[in-house]
């Protein structure tokens, strides 16, 4: 139902979602916005220029206008972490070739958080979406979506993902739906500069959760009108 009212929401808006898996047009669409000065660097684990990436472990969703022009981008990598946690793999945010994790340095507080997730974990990241599109309530549901499509296609244990503090401290990490959020991780030298970072999670369960309670809450209220009403024209 979910998956069904968001889609809907979406394509209200005049965008329709692709599952994607082709990495390399994920990378050439980001060299062609970054010659229009209108998108952030790529994230290593997300270039296949710097790790593997495969549909057994990734994917990417893409949202097109009317005119078939992308809109919108994200995408999600699968972690297989049966012995280990991300306490870790944490490094491979920003990983070399073959997935070498970079450094990174944790305070206390993280390395216990850090160490709590572990098994099939799912992150997802590489948001952007066109300026035309924005404030639309787009981020929040986009991401849910491909988070109900990571949980109804791997068993996974954890969602995730590494945000700047802004994130948390404007609420948006919480209107995403994460549950936990710890600060304390540190990239110097990532090739986004030195980031301090917090880690925002939730476990399966409380992904299911949510996604009922946006259901009910946003789906079907007003959040969202909006984006329907602006709508060009009636759609199927």
């Amino acid at each position: 139902r979910f998956v069904l009212e968001g889609d809907k929401a979406v394509r209200q808006m005049g965008i329709r979602l692709r599952l994607r898996h082709d990495f390399d047009d994920l990378a050439y669409v980001k060299r062609q916005l970054a010659g229009q000065g209108i998108w952030c660097p790529l994230v290593n684990m997300f270039d296949p220029d710097y790790t593997d990436l495969s549909p057994e472990n990734s994917f990417w969703l893409s949202g097109e206008n009317e005119a078939g022009e992308i809109v919108l981008t994200w995408a999600a990598r699968v972690y297989y972490w049966p012995d280990s946690t991300l306490k870790d793999n944490v490094g491979l945010f920003f990983c070399g070739k073959k997935d070498r994790p970079h450094l990174c340095h944790v305070t206390a507080d993280a390395a216990s958080a850090l160490s709590t997730i572990g098994g099939v974990v799912f992150w997802g990241g590489a948001l952007w979406i066109h300026p035309d599109y924005r404030h639309r309530q787009l981020s929040p549901l986009v991401g849910r979506l491909g988070r109900a499509f990571a949980v109804s296609s791997w068993p996974v244990d954890w969602v995730m993902c590494l945000v700047m503090p802004i994130i948390v401290e404007k609420g948006i990490a919480a209107g995403y739906g994460y549950r936990h959020m710890t600060p304390g991780i540190f990239f110097p030298g990532s090739p986004l500069g030195d980031l301090d970072l917090f880690l925002v999670y939730l476990s399966a369960g409380e992904a299911y959760a949510d996604f009922s309670d946006f259901l009910s809450a946003e789906l079907t209220g007003s959040a969202y009108d909006g984006g329907r009403a602006s709508s060009s024209a009636n759609r199927l």
